[in-house]
């Protein structure tokens, strides 16, 4: 844990701890935009990824993959074919960060309104 345990402070030269590489990982837009389309439409192509995330390069797409595989939050599968398939799909491990993302995506569009109304009002000051 990078956190002082009696004063609970973040403790910025702890930046190797684990907990803070997941957050970091998990907290990344691409990162919630490719477990949310995997969540809705489960497996996925990378062509189908890609069309699916507005904005996203083939680079990122492919950077983030990688990184959720490593972490074991998405499986990715070859299929011999010509040309060869490769998919993609939330592990279980996935799957329960997906509810997470969903909870957070739920918030986030039920306080929209009121975070344009603050960003308005913050924006608008002398």
């Amino acid at each position: 844990m990078d956190t002082d345990q009696v004063s609970g402070r973040w403790d910025a030269n702890k930046g190797a701890c684990p907990t803070r590489q997941v957050l970091g990982r998990i907290g990344d837009t691409w990162t919630m935009l490719i477990i949310s389309t995997l969540e809705r439409e489960g497996t996925l192509r990378s062509g189908q990824l890609k069309a699916s995330i507005e904005g996203i390069t083939q680079k990122m797409l492919t950077q983030t993959l990688r990184h959720l595989e490593r972490d074991g939050v998405v499986r990715r599968e070859v299929i011999p074919t010509v040309p060869t398939t490769v998919t993609y799909t939330l592990t279980p491990l996935g799957q329960s960060l997906g509810a997470a993302v969903a909870t957070m995506r739920t918030w986030a569009y039920d306080h929209m309104d009121e975070i344009v109304a603050a960003r308005n009002d913050y924006d608008t000051r002398d």
